[in-house]
This record gives C-alpha cells, sequence and structure tokens, in this order.
C-alpha cells in the first residue's frame, strides 16, 4: 500500500486562490493513487480563505505568526502523512508531481527534494526571472517551491529553518546536509514542475524585481552589514503585508 502524503499549503488571505491550488493538489493525487490529505495553513487571514479551504475538503489549521517557516512548521505539526510536501497557496503543481515524488522516495536513494518552476505566463522579464532561477537551482541543487521528504526526515531537521526570508535555501541546505550524513542525496523532480503564480507581476509589472532591485540596493548592503531594519520592512510589504 502506498503511504500518506500529507500537502501542507501556507495562505494568507487567499480566496481567490486556494481553489485552484487544491485543485491541483486533487489532480496529482489521483495520479499517485495512495492516499493525501491537504492541509491549508490559515495565517491571519481576514478573507473566506478558511471557508473555501474546507468546502474544497481540505484540513485547515491556523498559525499567526509573521514568519513562513513557522506557518509552514504548523502545517507539518498538523499531518498525518508519512510524507510531508509543501506549496504556496497562489501555486501549483503539475498532475504527476506526487506520483514522482513517491517513485523517487521509494528508491532509497534520496533524502527529498525540491522542483523547477515555470512561470503561468512568460514575457521577456519573466523569461529572465525564471531563467535566473533555473540557474541558480543548476548551479547550487538547492531546487526550492515544492519541497518534499519523508515526515520523520523534517522532524530531524527541525522543520523548515526559522527565518522571515530565504529560510526555503537554508531548509535545502539542512535537507542536503541531513542527506549526506546519510549517503543520501537531495534532488529534484524531472518529470513535473512547480507552476509559479505571476500574480505580484500582474499587479505591479513584469519587470518588478529588477526594479527592486534597484531601488533597494542600499538595503541590500546594509543588510549584509547588519542593519536589517530596511530589509524587514521591504519583507513584510512584497510577502506578509501583501494584499491580493
Amino acid at each position: 500500500m502506498k503511504p500518506k502524503i500529507s500537502v501542507i499549503i501556507p495562505a494568507h488571505n487567499e480566496e481567490r486562490y486556494v481553489k485552484r491550488c487544491l485543485a491541483s493538489v486533487r489532480r496529482a493525487a489521483r495520479q499517485y493513487g495512495g492516499p493525501v490529505e491537504t492541509i491549508v495553513v490559515c495565517n491571519r487571514c481576514t478573507d473566506r480563505t478558511e471557508q473555501v479551504a474546507l468546502a474544497c475538503g481540505a484540513v485547515t489549521v491556523r498559525d499567526d505568526t509573521r514568519c513562513i517557516a513557522s506557518v509552514r512548521n504548523a502545517g507539518i505539526r498538523a499531518a498525518t502523512g508519512r510524507i510531508v510536501v509543501t506549496i504556496d497557496c497562489d501555486n501549483r503543481m503539475t498532475p504527476g508531481t506526487l506520483r514522482e515524488i513517491w517513485s523517487l522516495l521509494k528508491t532509497g536513494r534520496y533524502i527529498g527534494g525540491g522542483a523547477p518552476m515555470r512561470f503561468e505566463r512568460l514575457s521577456v522579464p519573466l523569461w529572465l526571472n525564471e531563467a535566473l532561477c533555473a540557474a541558480g537551482f543548476s548551479v547550487t541543487g538547492l531546487y526550492c517551491g515544492i519541497f518534499w521528504a519523508r515526515r520523520s526526515t523534517f522532524d530531524a531537521i527541525g522543520g523548515f529553518a526559522d527565518l522571515r526570508a530565504m529560510e526555503d535555501v537554508e531548509t535545502a541546505k539542512r535537507l542536503r546536509a541531513y542527506g549526506r550524513q546519510r549517503g543520501l542525496a537531495y534532488t529534484h523532480l524531472r518529470e513535473n514542475y512547480l507552476i509559479n503564480s505571476t500574480r505580484k507581476f500582474d499587479r505591479e509589472g513584469d519587470w518588478l524585481y529588477f526594479r527592486m532591485l534597484l531601488a533597494n540596493g542600499g538595503t541590500f548592503v546594509r543588510a549584509m552589514l547588519g542593519n536589517t531594519g530596511g530589509l524587514d520592512a521591504l519583507i513584510d510589504r512584497l510577502f506578509y503585508d501583501y494584499e491580493h
């Protein structure tokens, strides 16, 4: 019998996106053919995210911290599956995702991994963003986006790294290091990928991240020197306080 998979979805005011994310998980669950539970972690939601998630058959829990790692970890604590998969609520997984994750884990060669990503639409700046991400993943091997590993593995590394930003990269590093101790590789999906939302670009323009880098260069430099106040405010605006 195939092991139960728990899909963890952090959500802050995502009533416009949660239904399509859950639909992508259901399609993947059908191809997997084993038990799948979906847990939506409602983070400071003031809209109908929780009601929509429940109507779609998801389990919901609440976590009101302003740290995405803590939100994901709240979902992992509530999970009852032997395998844990995480995906952000505005994104989607391709239909073979869960099936491929189990196919890789059951070989006994991998500790877990991530997934390549593709934007749900393309333009020149989005293609550049996608190419830069792909190059970074290829060079470092630290694939993120969709994280997946056995529940016991997440427990062993203490869950997601307790950081407000770049927690995904640090978590990938910890998974890789833990795997190396056991002779297992940190890998990524080959046949499936994360369908990455363009909602911020739809609202603020496709050159958003390039403009952000130019406009906030000083903020990033000061953060590297230890003054993170400006960076914290930027993170809040782009992620924790972002309204859809």
